[in-house]
């Protein structure tokens, strides 16, 4: 897109997503940012997303099993 000189349409003010406050706990890191496994069952993530959409925001949840790179629940909700 550079190379021709275009760019995306940013409108509004944009979502804000995190507020977070140095003196509240996180959660640990359990796996030490390290997303492998070598078999099945060894290691699951969870993730959450949302995308703004003509009907309101979109929020969805995937659990994934690292070793099979593969999303084997999820669920969505328009708000």
């Amino acid at each position: 897109m550079r190379q021709h000189s275009i760019q995306g349409v940013r409108r509004g003010k944009g979502k804000i997503t995190t507020n977070s406050r140095d003196d509240q706990l996180r959660a640990n890191d359990l796996v030490n940012r390290n997303f492998s496994a070598h078999r099945p069952n060894q290691l699951w993530v969870a993730d959450f997303t949302y995308i703004k959409t003509t009907s309101g925001w979109v929020y969805t949840a995937f659990i994934i099993d690292v070793f099979v790179r593969a999303i084997w629940a999820g669920k969505y909700r328009i708000a």
